[in-house]
């Protein structure tokens, strides 16, 4: 008589169940069923960057700009200046919030920024500037700022653009602000610094740098539109935005979003329209909301399947190693289906 094929494969069977019932000393300790180690930590929260830019009194507009982001839950955790952009950053990386910043701006009186001194190098000296910053974030160094925080400034010797984010708070925010013409150099060290905007109207690299997963830039810039300023400020003021106005497109093309408030019109050395100015911030910001959450948005859905997908090798590799560490009793098992010591992802 011929036995069927099922018989041999069912001895099979009971071989492998009976040593693996009976046998008191296995030849190997078996595998505990590995805890699961697989990260299930959410993904890290979006790190918000701004990047202010340089306007002179103009600048009052990124305070009404910071209002609306706190508000709308995106506070920027990182933050990059250059000229009045700088000045209005560093007291904002100080730990001030929004509505802090605003009453400063609505208490502050120019004398107290601006100190004029008749030289070749320019008609302000810009001490009372870097006084009046140092005394707003109580003399910390950069590096100490409630907010990692850095000011844009440009290389007198060699138009090399240099980011300062150590030493002197007001000091490299006067390097910062300090317009060509109007503001004397500022010497560090063995060179002398002029206004950022020369060669970062907005810095936008200088905010990514600081690790912004998004980086919303604010362009308060003077733009050319057909006719001369009538005041050498202003002049002045438009020959450093069109000196920096090809390499500041560049820049500014690789933000994550673009505010642009409609200051054009205000005079850069007018302050008296500091309420309007922080109204414009606050209006240009609410219009890109739309244009942010959508970025942070879609930037959160590519982190979490990214975090799924690394979970998903973790799980299959924590399998693998555990089919690995098998015993050769327990891999006997396994290959007529009776192992159930690793269980599969």
């Amino acid at each position: 008589m011929r036995l069927g094929g099922a018989f041999p494969r069912f001895l099979t069977y009971l071989l492998v169940a009976t040593l693996t019932a009976c046998a008191s000393t296995p030849p190997s300790t078996p595998p505990a069923a590995p805890e699961p180690t697989a990260s299930t930590t959410p993904a890290p929260p979006i790190k918000i960057g701004i990047a202010l830019g340089g306007g002179a009194a103009k600048g009052f507009a990124h305070i009404g700009v910071i209002k609306m982001l706190e508000a709308n839950g995106f506070a920027p955790a990182v933050v990059a200046g250059t000229s009045a952009g700088s000045v209005v950053g560093a007291l904002y990386a100080s730990g001030m919030n929004a509505f802090e910043l605003q009453d400063k701006a609505v208490a502050l009186d120019e004398a107290r920024i601006r100190d004029l001194q008749f030289s070749s190098g320019g008609l302000v000296l810009g001490q009372k500037l870097e006084d009046y910053v140092n005394e707003q974030v109580h003399r910390k160094p950069l590096e100490q700022l409630a907010k990692p925080f850095v000011a844009v400034a440009t290389r007198l010797e060699d138009g090399e653009r240099t980011v300062f984010a150590r030493g002197n708070t007001g000091q490299a925010v006067r390097a910062s602000s300090s317009v060509p013409g109007v503001f004397q150099p500022v010497t560090i060290g063995k060179y002398h610094f002029v206004d950022g905007g020369i060669v970062s109207p907005v810095p936008v690299d200088a905010a990514r740098q600081l690790g912004a997963d998004v980086v919303v830039a604010v362009d308060i810039s003077s733009k050319a539109r057909g006719q001369a300023p009538s005041h050498m400020l202003g002049a002045l003021n438009q020959s450093i935005a069109i000196m920096g106005q090809k390499l500041g497109q560049a820049e500014l093309a690789r933000a994550d979003v673009i505010i642009r408030p409609q200051v054009l019109d205000m005079g850069p050395a007018d302050f008296t329209q500091r309420a309007s100015a922080i109204v414009e911030g606050e209006k240009a910001a609410l219009a890109a909301m739309p244009q942010l959450r959508e970025r942070v948005a879609r930037l959160q859905a590519e982190r979490a399947q990214a975090t799924r997908l690394a979970q998903q090798k973790a799980a299959e590799a924590e399998y693998q190693a555990c089919l690995d560490k098998r015993s050769r009793l327990q891999k006997l098992a396994g290959a007529v289906g009776l192992d159930g010591a690793c269980e599969r992802p």
